[in-house]
């Protein structure tokens, strides 16, 4: 059983948001699908680091899960920027189970059990390009959420694997309120999305003090699900 990750799919199959008109987006779900088909069997696990949809509502969602539902493989799915959609866990729990979508599962607050190896935990975090006024609540949130999720992961006995949507580090800045959470638990690796084009060039992927970082944006990895451990 493998674990595999990506994030920004940016699904539009229901709303009028293609990414096409980005450079290198072409026929990304086709792409996106053909690689999907091509590694993950029906006993992995994909992660989705956020921006899963541009759903405005969680009504709007159903076509683009409803196409995630039908990839193999158990999907974990974190908050992004642009999941307009997410709401309540028991919202989002109630809206998988009315439409079958059992190979869906949300990770808020709390972590999951991975092939009995690995406890998959995290949160979107919040970073460089900052856009609300009181930034200092938000950050504070988005650590108290990460330290909730590898307080979940520890308790599972087994390795904690964090997963954020904003990258911890990014050109010469470092988000010290998760950071200083990621080391506090002793983590050794974290994913992250959210940069596209030139930002890719620019995105830290590494070591730093001991954790490793890998972006996982879609483009980044050519529309294809990255192997963290088989």
């Amino acid at each position: 059983m493998a674990l595999f990750v990506l994030s920004d799919t940016h699904l539009s199959l229901s709303t009028n948001k293609s990414m096409t008109v980005f450079r290198g987006w072409d026929d990304y779900v086709e792409r996106l699908e053909k690689n999907w088909r091509a590694l993950v069997r029906p006993e992995d696990t994909v992660v989705i680091a956020g921006d899963v949809s541009w759903a405005m509502t969680l009504e709007e969602t159903l076509q683009d899960f409803t196409f995630l539902q039908s990839l193999p493989g158990r999907k974990l799915l974190f908050k992004g920027n642009h999941d307009y959609w997410w709401c309540t866990r028991r919202k989002m729990d109630t809206f998988f189970s009315e439409h079958g979508l059992d190979s869906l599962t949300i990770v808020h607050n709390d972590a999951v059990e991975v092939d009995g190896r690995f406890a998959v935990c995290g949160t979107r975090g919040w970073f460089y390009d900052d856009t609300e006024e009181d930034n200092g609540k938000i950050l504070r949130r988005e650590a108290a959420r990460l330290q909730a999720s590898l307080e979940a992961a520890t308790k599972t006995g087994l390795e904690p694997v964090v997963f954020l949507h904003y990258p911890p580090l990014f050109d010469g800045k470092e988000c010290t309120e998760l950071l200083e959470v990621l080391r506090g638990f002793a983590v050794k690796r974290c994913y992250y999305g959210h940069l596209h084009g030139a930002g890719i060039r620019q995105a830290f992927q590494g070591e730093w003090q001991g954790i490793q970082f890998k972006l996982t944006s879609c483009d980044a990895l050519s529309f294809c699900p990255m192997l963290i451990s088989d």
